[in-house]
């Protein structure tokens, strides 16, 4: 064999599980299609952990990577603030209850965010629990760690053709081909192909792209402190990023699987709602990019062996929840993939288990 655990992928899905399975003495070999690890959606993330965001199953996950968190020296505080217009309260308040946020003084949100117009924001909420994660570090030290177990990560190792044969998965990249016992699917935008390369049917994932720009703090002000701050429904978001400001959207648009790009209008688009709210003119772009989020059918995450094709274990479908949920589902990967019984709890491995989509 030439690794315990194969794994197409090397996000931060990928990484994170292969780093699990090497500090449990599994030698994994992790294939990323491309020249660096986190290329495409763990690359462009938001970088924020909050975990009231997302469904019960994955808020689950993302309260019991917690502690992991906050003893990693990864995170940093930010806070979180919603605005919205009275004619927006019914909005406001299901994203209240649902993120449970407080209800703020307005006198002190104007006074934290001074570019918020008076005449527009009527309802504010917040909550100060919510962190900035250094997702850079966290899939470098992964890669160390997979590497310090003996493992490898292997860059432009694009996986060509997958078989199964003897009990074994065989996987060809260029001109050799691989073989492990367990074959891991955490491919992201690409998790569908991966599948049907495998002859592994599964559930159907869609990857859908979210825009970003990068633009200029407001002349004199120092956005550092700033909390991200949602418009209601998450309509859009904008986020301080060194001394700038991260504009979004937040858009879902279906997509196929490919190297996102943003489209001219659609940033316009989020940037003038951030404008409605906030009396900070955006004159020009520092930068702009999209990623691909990809969802199951329920939207909730994928992860576990496959209920038909032995040896095949999904990580997948990780939406906008991959670095928020990352320490608890990769040790619940790595549970699964080990025959372990889920630290966890056997209730939320059910949840995420592909086996609910029979």
């Amino acid at each position: 064999m030439d690794a315990d655990v194969l794994i197409i992928g090397g996000g931060v899905a990928g990484l994170t599980l292969g780093a699990r399975l090497a500090e449990a003495a599994s030698r994994v070999v992790v294939l990323e299609a491309e020249a660096a690890v986190g290329y495409h959606t763990s690359g462009r993330s938001a970088a924020l952990f909050e975990p009231t965001y997302g469904l019960a199953p994955v808020r689950d996950l993302s309260f019991a990577s917690a502690d992991w968190y906050h003893g990693s020296g990864l995170l940093s505080p930010r806070g979180v603030l919603l605005v919205a217009r009275a004619d927006e309260r019914e909005t406001f308040e299901d994203d209240l209850q649902a993120m449970a946020m407080t209800r703020l003084d307005l006198d002190e949100v104007f006074a934290r965010m001074p570019v918020l117009r008076r005449d527009v924001v009527a309802l504010a909420a917040g909550r100060e629990d919510v962190f900035d994660i250094d997702t850079d570090r966290l899939l470098q030290d992964s890669v160390k760690a997979i590497r310090a177990g003996g493992g490898e990560v292997r860059l432009k190792a694009r996986a060509e053709a997958i078989r199964r044969d003897g009990g074994v998965w065989r996987v060809r990249v260029g001109g050799e081909e691989l073989c492990a016992p367990a074959l891991v699917n955490a491919a992201g935008s690409w998790v569908n192909e991966v599948a049907a390369m495998a002859g592994v049917a599964g559930p159907r994932f869609q990857p859908y792209r979210r825009s970003m720009a990068r633009v200029p703090a407001p002349e004199g002000l120092d956005v550092s402190r700033w909390p991200m701050t949602f418009g209601p429904g998450e309509s859009w978001y904008v986020k301080p990023d060194a001394g700038a400001l991260i504009v979004s959207p937040a858009e879902e648009h279906p997509m196929e699987p490919h190297d996102a790009w943003p489209e001219d209008m659609v940033l316009a688009e989020g940037i003038a709602r951030f404008e409605e709210y906030a009396d900070a003119p955006v004159t020009r772009l520092l930068s702009s990019w999209a990623g691909l989020r990809t969802f199951s059918p329920d939207r909730v995450l994928v992860i576990g062996p496959d209920p038909v094709a032995p040896g095949f274990f999904w990580q997948a479908g990780q939406g906008g929840y991959g670095f928020q949920t990352a320490p608890a589902a990769s040790r619940l990967g790595a549970d699964l993939v080990l025959g372990r019984a889920p630290e966890v709890g056997a209730a939320l491995a059910a949840a995420v288990s592909p086996a609910r989509f029979g």
